[in-house]
């Protein structure tokens, strides 16, 4: 068990399964109509050739001609342009994403190795392979389209960031964004998770809020002669109060508050920000640079500009947890995690129940006012998304408010699992990240999602084998619907020749 176990079980459903989606639909479909004739371009040593309709940058193109190169490495010194043209079949170009596919995996059941050491090689192997079956992500495994690279080099350079090769995880940074534009967020996310890692080691018990405070009482007693019982009972109280607030401060989402980790952050960076200009300089360096790209472009998107503006599309953030939360759904919707969030709203914390009843009201006026409804996705029956908001969120103007309370349960789930485990920080840095990926986008596509939830589930540090079972059995649910509809349902449209398909 372990990375081999995983690249051959993968591998046991990604070589049928192309040769199957290649044998039925052997022609460019949906998005592939762009990007295959712009790999194809680029196979021929054609780079200054570029489609204006693609929004996203050519680092999928730059891996396929490396993958492709490695496959055929004597078509390098024999007619490249008229052998390179043949090797980037279609075909060719989707098994791109296939070996990713495979190297995902291994990716994931690493950085699950080192985020919990203590997981055997069995659960490791089972929940990685469970992971591999996410519906969004393994869909798009058959198809040449940007999601799965993606996602592969982000967790690329997030095990190199855990593994502290800062240098390492900076290149895979700058591969990540030229492959997607909006990965500079995941970029500068995972190097906020470094700062902290780095941060917490170099940390001094005087500077971490989250380590042994110390207690004047229990100092002051020392090498004093207590004779009173009332002295005696108040030292016995102080020593059990340390010794409670010891045993809390070792877990890390015990904290003593958001300020106080922040504080304490702060004051340790200070004492250490010529170290971590050093370490984390490629970063600085890839982000001013991407700034300095997005300037002169006069926008983060390539093409298509019109159709891709910026818009403040907060119920984005909204239609993330929920679907994040139905994938996850033996762990968000279990009996014990709906009677946790419950009586954490019902308590006798009159301050906490106010909280919530404001969120709830604040989700009620972002989805009123910041709901877009995208051309595209009113116009194109081809996706999942469509139908989803035609019969479920546009169903009845009612409908989208009545599904807030699921919006804030879903929101205060993610958030209550990932805080048992990570520091109240991580957990706001991941909050932002999601947001500012998801709420620029005017266009439902749940591909969009895949990012963020890998990183929820990998860290939710969930071992419960009953439930990733469960998952792996939605999964696989999920992906033999999607496959036969999107190979054995094809249409028709009156306004437009060729034959449709249904897909995410």
């Amino acid at each position: 068990m372990g990375r081999v176990a995983v690249a051959l079980i993968v591998s046991s459903w990604v070589i049928p399964m192309s040769i199957l989606v290649n044998h039925i639909v052997p022609e460019p479909y949906m998005d592939e109509i762009f990007h295959v004739p712009q790999a194809q371009q680029y196979c021929v040593g054609n780079f200054k050739s570029w489609d204006p309709m693609i929004t996203t940058p050519p680092g999928l193109y730059f891996l396929s001609l490396a993958y492709v190169s490695s496959l055929f490495p004597a078509f390098l010194f024999i007619h490249p342009a008229s052998y390179f043209i043949k090797a980037c079949s279609i075909a060719v170009l989707r098994s791109t994403n296939g070996f990713l596919a495979v190297i995902c995996s291994i990716l994931v059941h690493d950085i699950m190795k080192y985020l919990k050491p203590s997981l055997n090689d069995r659960k490791a192997t089972f929940y990685t392979v469970v992971l591999a079956l996410y519906p969004l992500h393994w869909f798009f495994t058959f198809l040449y389209y940007t999601d799965v690279a993606s996602l592969t080099v982000v967790l690329a350079m997030y095990l190199m960031c855990l593994k502290k090769n800062y240098m390492s995880s900076a290149l895979f940074g700058a591969v990540a964004v030229l492959v997607r534009q909006t990965n500079v967020i995941w970029m500068i996310f995972v190097a906020c998770i470094g700062v902290l890692d780095f941060v917490q080691a170099k940390q001094k018990p005087e500077d971490n809020m989250l380590s042994e405070p110390k207690n004047d009482q229990f100092e002051s007693s020392k090498g004093v002669n207590i004779s009173s019982n009332l002295k005696r009972r108040r030292l016995s109280k102080a020593i059990h109060t340390a010794s409670h607030e010891t045993s809390l401060a070792s877990l890390p989402h015990r904290s003593s508050g958001l300020f106080s980790e922040i504080q304490s952050i702060l004051l340790v960076s200070w004492r250490l920000k010529w170290e971590l200009l050093v370490s984390f300089s490629p970063f600085l360096a890839l982000l001013l640079a991407f700034a300095a790209f997005v300037v002169w472009n006069g926008s983060i998107v390539l093409g298509a500009k019109e159709a891709h503006t910026v818009s403040p599309h907060f119920a984005q953030m909204f239609y993330y947890s929920l679907v994040s939360c139905c994938f996850m759904a033996p762990v968000h919707f279990s009996k014990s995690q709906v009677a946790s969030l419950t009586w954490s709203f019902l308590k006798d914390e009159p301050v906490k129940l106010l909280q919530w009843l404001l969120v709830t009201i604040i989700s009620f006026l972002l989805v009123h006012y910041f709901s877009i409804a995208h051309p595209y996705l009113l116009a194109d029956n081809r996706h999942y998304p469509f139908y989803l908001w035609r019969k479920i969120i546009n169903a009845h103007w009612s409908t989208r408010y009545l599904l807030v309370p699921l919006y804030v349960y879903s929101w205060a789930s993610i958030l209550n699992i990932l805080a048992k485990v990570q520091k109240k920080v991580w957990v706001v840095a991941y909050f932002l990240a999601t947001a500012a990926v998801l709420v620029p986008t005017p266009l439902i596509e749940f591909r969009y999602y895949t990012i963020p939830f890998f990183f929820l589930i990998i860290h939710c540090h969930n071992t419960n084998d009953r439930a990733w079972f469960l998952m792996g059995f939605l999964y696989a649910s999920v992906n033999i619907f999607t496959m036969i509809m999107f190979l054995f349902r094809p249409f028709n449209w009156n306004h437009e020749p060729g034959i449709q398909r249904f897909i995410w």
